[in-house]
């Protein structure tokens, strides 16, 4: 008698790297809002900041299906999800050519 055994989960832990591939090409295809914000949820429940390159890419993928509040929210995310009020200052300065391209702003920009 033969049995086989199968594996559903692997033994291979994600390098941040991987990570950061992975949800910036899963925001290079969102292409409608439940998605988009489907993989925010999921991107920011981890225990890590998202990298500036998954950000861009969410604000990027925000914009392309024409929605602004969702773009503004990754900013309240971030502000949430960092240590230091300084980790998100870096993260703004990094995002701001991307910001002023797509006419994104901040909530605090926004008057709010």
């Amino acid at each position: 008698m033969l049995v086989v055994a199968r594996r559903y989960y692997s033994d291979h832990e994600e390098t941040y790297e991987e990570f950061t591939n992975r949800y910036v090409k899963f925001f290079e295809n969102v292409d409608e809002q439940f998605e988009l914000q489907r993989g925010l949820n999921n991107c920011f429940a981890y225990d890590l900041v998202p990298d500036v390159a998954i950000c861009e890419a969410a604000l990027r993928a925000a914009r392309r299906i024409d929605d602004y509040a969702t773009a503004v929210r990754v900013f309240e995310a971030l502000k949430i999800k960092v240590d230091k009020p300084s980790q998100y200052e870096d993260y703004l300065q990094a995002l701001k050519p991307v910001m002023d391209e797509l006419g994104v702003q901040t909530k605090e920009e926004l008057g709010f």
